[in-house]
């Protein structure tokens, strides 16, 4: 058999699965804690810093990388 009809008949189920019905039980509700703004920036702060961070430190350091010793 080819790798073409093997891969089809893989993914015929998934294809065949319709994706909405998922969506269709999802409902929404006020939150029963409710995040102050103070909260939302400190996470904000958290997750950008973790984020970039590490991606500053290779920047800033991109030289060193380059030369090997």
């Amino acid at each position: 058999m080819s790798l073409a009809a093997n891969a089809s008949r893989l993914f015929r189920g998934v294809l065949r699965t319709p994706l909405v019905s998922a969506a269709k039980q999802v409902t929404s509700k006020p939150p029963k804690h409710p995040i102050t703004p103070l909260e939302q920036g400190i996470a904000l702060t958290i997750l950008f810093a973790t984020i970039l961070g590490p991606s500053g430190w290779v920047l800033c350091h991109l030289e060193d990388y380059k030369t090997r010793q």
